[in-house]
């Protein structure tokens, strides 16, 4: 007869059998192409509300890119900026939210770095960056910060440039080490092909629903961007690329669109209008498909990766984090926040009186 220790002994030995055989949380998601599944995706995953920047109203969620990552996110987008843009000489490129002046997450090679260092200790998972080329970076540019953190290894290149419905599975991925897909927008020049060839231009490759959302009634499953496919989900769909569903909203304050958090216990629910869950199985309608992608704000509340497990048909999770789905705010925070706000309508009025005087220069 098992005694209580063995039968907790085997069950231990049993999670981490599970943890070490699934592919980014799941069993049932390894036979499965990369391009049939919802990666859930954290929109401006660098940019934190915590005590690091003294809560900054411009931060997108509570907590830092690696506890994304051991939460269940799969995707990190984030902006690249020149820090140096406005006082030439060579640039330095940060990850930074519309400004460098107004929230700054510093070098993306060291953001880079503390994926590189996630993907190292996590080897049956797939990590997919989308990166918003804000300042024109060159290929060369962006390969230089792969190359110091150390993370070109792991980048995936395509059998063929172009869209296409022949995505490897998770498994493919990960038996390969190539478990690193990297999207960036806006185009990189041809270069990208022989320099980096694992810098992928977004829009081959991947089609969006709108992002710049203000109340729950503009969440649609119509393409946006690239252009050419704008409002024809048929068009879409047809060419081969992924679908991408921007799911949060803005909010004004100061004057200026920041992300918004009051309804976000709504905007991140399972059910009910204008939630992620209901956003996903009307576009899932619409397409004839999951959606590949669904960025969202504040991953944590919700939680977000609840909606994502519906679309997978994930029941059984293993090898997550548990981080709460609360908003984070004490009153203490908000206090903060308050006074962020303020920090924040400065900050701005740095931002636009400085692109004036470059102007007038």
């Amino acid at each position: 007869m098992l005694s209580s220790l063995s039968i907790a002994s085997l069950a231990l030995l049993s999670a981490l059998a599970s943890a070490q055989t699934a592919c980014n949380n799941s069993p049932s998601l390894c036979s499965r192409a990369y391009s049939n599944l919802t990666h859930l995706g954290a929109h401006n995953s660098p940019f934190v509300r915590d005590a690091s920047t003294s809560f900054s109203v411009s931060g997108n969620h509570f907590y830092n890119s690696t506890v994304q990552l051991d939460a269940g996110v799969r995707l990190l987008s984030a902006q690249v900026h020149n820090r140096n843009a406005n006082g030439g000489g060579t640039p330095t490129w940060h990850l930074c939210h519309s400004s460098c002046d107004l929230l700054d997450a510093g070098p993306l090679s060291s953001w880079l770095g503390e994926v590189k260092t996630w993907m190292d200790a996590h080897p049956n998972d797939v990590v997919t960056l989308l990166l918003v080329n804000a300042d024109g970076a060159t290929a060369s540019d962006l390969h230089a910060q792969f190359t110091a953190a150390d993370i070109v290894r792991y980048g995936y290149v395509p059998a063929a440039p172009g869209p296409t419905t022949q995505w490897p599975t998770l498994e493919s991925l990960i038996a390969a080490n190539t478990r690193l897909i990297t999207f960036v927008a806006s185009r990189l020049p041809a270069e990208a092909d022989t320099v980096a060839p694992y810098l992928l231009d977004e829009f081959t490759y991947v089609f969006e629903t709108p992002f710049d959302n203000t109340a729950p009634s503009n969440f649609t499953c119509l393409p946006d961007r690239p252009a050419a496919l704008a409002g024809d989900p048929a068009t879409a769909i047809a060419s081969g690329r992924l679908p991408l569903m921007n799911h949060f909203l803005y909010e004004t304050q100061a004057f200026f669109d920041v992300p918004a958090v009051d309804n976000v216990t709504t905007t991140n629910a399972v059910e009910g209008v204008g939630s992620l869950g209901e956003h996903g199985m009307r576009c899932t309608g619409v397409w004839g498909r999951v959606p590949s992608f669904v960025l969202v704000d504040f991953f944590n509340v919700g939680p977000a990766i609840e909606s994502v497990d519906r679309l997978n048909g994930v029941t059984s999770p293993v090898g997550r984090r548990n981080v709460g789905d609360e908003v984070v705010m004490s009153g203490g925070q908000q206090d903060a926040q308050s006074a962020a706000v303020g920090r924040a309508g400065v900050s701005w009025a740095v931002v636009v009186l400085a692109a004036v005087v470059s102007m007038l220069v």
